[in-house]
């Protein structure tokens, strides 16, 4: 159980079993997509930091190289965080991305998922987005949930669970 000091609220981490909060949110293209859309796919929804980051970038490439496999089984990849439309265009140029991007500038899908926490730094606290993603089945419903993201293994993770 985390605190949210910004919202003075108590989150979990979304479990298992619930169903997945809906949003529509713009792509890197400004194309709106909407969790609904997505019924009768697979969706691994994954949440990063920042675009263009070590991390975030290796988690991203590694996305694109299995994105063949994960279409191959129904699966769909929506990446989030909360840099805008126009950042989420130069990553995805400038790494060659295949998936779709989403931008929540305002938070409000961020936080419905629960990846807006207190984060520690060289000793300074501030909020931001926990490296997380999640896997919802065709009827919207969460089946796998992981906060212990390890970037450059993820998408390998993910592989593991079809």
């Amino acid at each position: 159980m985390s605190y949210d000091h910004g919202e003075g609220k108590w989150f979990e981490m979304l479990e298992t079993g619930i169903k997945a909060p809906l949003f529509t949110l713009p792509d890197q293209n400004g194309k709106m997509h909407s969790l609904d859309e997505y019924r009768g796919k697979k969706v691994i929804l994954y949440f990063y930091p920042k675009d263009n980051t070590p991390g975030c970038t290796s988690q991203a490439c590694g996305y694109t190289a299995h994105l063949p496999q994960f279409e191959e089984k129904g699966a769909v990849v929506l990446g989030i965080s909360k840099d805008s439309v126009e950042s989420h265009k130069r990553f995805e140029e400038k790494h060659g991305l295949k998936f779709t991007l989403l931008s929540d500038e305002n938070l409000e899908t961020i936080k419905a998922y629960d990846v807006w926490k207190e984060k520690k730094s060289f000793g300074k606290t501030y909020m931001g987005v926990v490296r997380t993603t999640y896997l919802i089945d065709e009827d919207g419903m969460i089946i796998k949930s992981n906060d212990k993201v390890k970037a450059a293994e993820d998408a390998e993770k993910m592989m593991e669970e079809f």
